[in-house]
């Protein structure tokens, strides 16, 4: 039942985690497509009207275990004072390794921000955009450090990494791990915003 204010209740504590978790292991299982609110109450052993009380639909569910999990998190807002070891921070995380599920998280959900209109807003709106905004800010904070040429388009140099990354993943079937990031950094990335030439001496 809702509440007073006409809001849907909410599912808290172990019972959400359990429900989120089960979400994310079937989206990463079956892809968003075929992925139904009916297989995730069997699978976290939930009552369907539970799911259906709290969630209005597939797609708020599923942005709400991809925002919740772990391993596919936003860009972490990091700031050391250094442009690369910031991207490094925020594309290898704390473990300095890439998450391999996020890549299979995106890869479930691709097809859908471009065949499920409702999916692609609330996945753009809740989950990306932040994402984007933290990477944003780590060239705006490079840019007024005066590591970043003047001229330079932020809004197109700043998305770059996440694009040859995720080409190389779903367009080459590569794999990307903590050398590739860095070499991508370190030969495209900051050359590009830098105006400085690559040079193995300078990177690691």
């Amino acid at each position: 039942m809702a509440g007073n204010d006409g809001s849907r209740p909410r599912v808290e504590g172990k019972r959400e985690s359990e429900v989120l978790d089960a979400t994310l292991t079937l989206l990463l299982d079956t892809g968003y497509d075929r992925l139904t609110l009916d297989a995730v109450a069997l699978e976290a052993r939930a009552s369907k009207a539970t799911l259906y009380r709290r969630w209005e639909s597939k797609a708020s569910l599923v942005v709400d275990a991809l925002i919740r999990s772990k391993r596919s998190m936003a860009v972490p807002d990091v700031d050391s004072g250094d442009l690369r070891k910031d991207l490094l921070a925020a594309y290898c995380g704390p473990s300095g390794h890439p998450d391999p599920d996020h890549a299979r998280a995106m890869a479930a959900v691709l097809t859908a921000v471009h065949t499920d209109e409702e999916f692609a807003r609330e996945y753009r709106a809740r989950f990306l955009g932040p994402k984007l905004e933290a990477n944003q800010r780590i060239f705006d904070r490079a840019h007024a450090r005066g590591e970043i040429l003047d001229g330079i388009d932020l809004a197109l140099i700043a998305p770059a990494l996440a694009g040859i990354l995720l080409h190389r993943v779903f367009i080459l079937g590569a794999d990307v791990d903590e050398s590739t990031v860095t070499d991508v950094i370190d030969q495209i990335i900051l050359p590009a915003a830098t105006g400085r030439p690559y040079s193995p001496e300078r990177s690691g």
